[in-house]
């Protein structure tokens, strides 16, 4: 039997096979548009430029965002939901699961997460031996713990979160244009080419007709993938665009998140105009441009379930710092992120619990950016 780190490798090469795949259909595309249809087809000049040009945005952009969303690497969790070597071992000791859990509380009591599992224990990843931020989950196909995980998508050979959610979106918006704009511009050469005179004497056949060369093998086909690509495509970017209005992942949608009150899909979701901004940041002009530009630091999240919790208002109205919450305190009682603030600015306001919670992070982790 091969060794396992053999098989790994073989896993890992295997897993680019669907992108190499997308990567051959796309460069056929752009032959067979470019030359076979713009170059050999085509015999007006102004359509041809019209149609180079937009095929080319469309086409950079398209490409653009699906590279971001490649190799753009997920963003794990920061070392400060690491269990300290001390709390490592002790964990590891343990057998009780309650013995356990009061371990993780006392790791968490002084982090930014709201969140636990259905029996209300801490949520904690044993393969990466960290406790799990708000919308963390661990990726098996990845190994390692993902931030705001969404899906593992096999087309991209990534997985889709924090930290490249907005270039997925960009990426499947682009595609949809550039399968639009090819279908389009192509089907009247589909319709001459699919009803081209096949009679011998070439001196009966319609004028209008198009010479059968091998141009006509590129244009049905072209025509074919393209509006089959488009059909397949926009059913999913529809459910991802339902999912931002909802401030949702494709795993909340089926496992809806706990939080002290319950599990609740809506937990996250602020609206549909600051759940918009949550992923696409708060300057307009980059939304349609593969950059980074979400808000946060995929750790921690605003959520009104939590501004509304009696228990924690009760807290923070009293200035308590987080570290006399309790051992039996399952959530923080830290604010959250300035950049996170904005998008609650117009509904509640966070009462400052003392000087050390003026350390709490904001803006953007650069790691993520990368």
């Amino acid at each position: 039997m091969a060794p396992s780190h053999v098989l790994k490798c073989c896993q890992r090469v295997l897993a680019w096979v669907p992108v190499v795949f997308i990567a051959l259909v796309v460069a056929w595309s752009y032959y067979a548009y470019v030359v076979e249809l713009c170059v050999f087809t085509i015999s007006s000049t102004a359509e041809k430029v019209v149609y180079l040009v937009i095929f080319h945005l469309s086409f950079v952009m398209f490409v653009w965002s699906y590279g971001k969303t490649i190799f753009t690497s997920p963003a794990s969790p920061s070392n400060e939901f690491c269990l300290s070597k001390a709390d490592k071992e002790q964990y590891e000791k343990e057998e009780r699961p309650e013995s356990q859990q009061e371990i993780l509380r006392r790791a968490a009591k002084d982090l930014p997460i709201y969140t636990t599992t259905a029996s209300k224990a801490i949520r904690y990843c044993d393969r990466c031996q960290l406790i799990k931020p708000d919308r963390c989950h661990h990726c098996s196909a990845c190994d390692i713990c993902v931030l705001k995980m969404d899906h593992h998508c096999p087309w991209v050979n990534n997985c889709v979160g924090f930290s490249n959610y907005k270039f997925f979106l960009l990426f499947l918006m682009y595609s949809l244009l550039y399968c639009l704009f090819v279908a389009a511009t192509v089907l009247q050469y589909f319709i001459k080419f699919w009803t081209l005179c096949r009679r011998k004497a070439a001196e009966n056949c319609p004028k209008n007709e198009l010479p059968d060369t091998h141009a006509k093998f590129h244009v049905l086909f072209l025509f074919f993938v393209a509006a089959m690509f488009f059909i397949s495509i926009l059913s999913l970017f529809s459910y991802h665009c339902w999912l931002v209005g909802k401030n949702r992942s494709t795993i909340e949608t089926f496992r809806a998140p706990t939080f002290r009150n319950g599990p609740d899909k809506n937990g996250f979701s602020l609206g549909c105009s600051k759940n918009l901004r949550e992923v696409f940041g708060d300057e307009k002009k980059y939304w349609l441009l593969p950059i980074f530009t979400s808000l946060g630091d995929g750790c921690n999240f605003p959520t009104r379930l939590v501004i509304m919790d009696p228990e924690q208002l009760t807290v923070s109205s009293q200035n308590e710092p987080a570290k006399s919450s309790g051992a039996n305190q399952p959530f923080p009682t830290r604010p959250l992120s300035e950049s996170q603030n904005r998008l609650l600015a117009s509904d509640s306001q966070w009462v400052e619990s003392g000087p050390e919670d003026e350390n709490v992070k904001s803006g953007f982790c650069n790691t993520f950016c990368a």
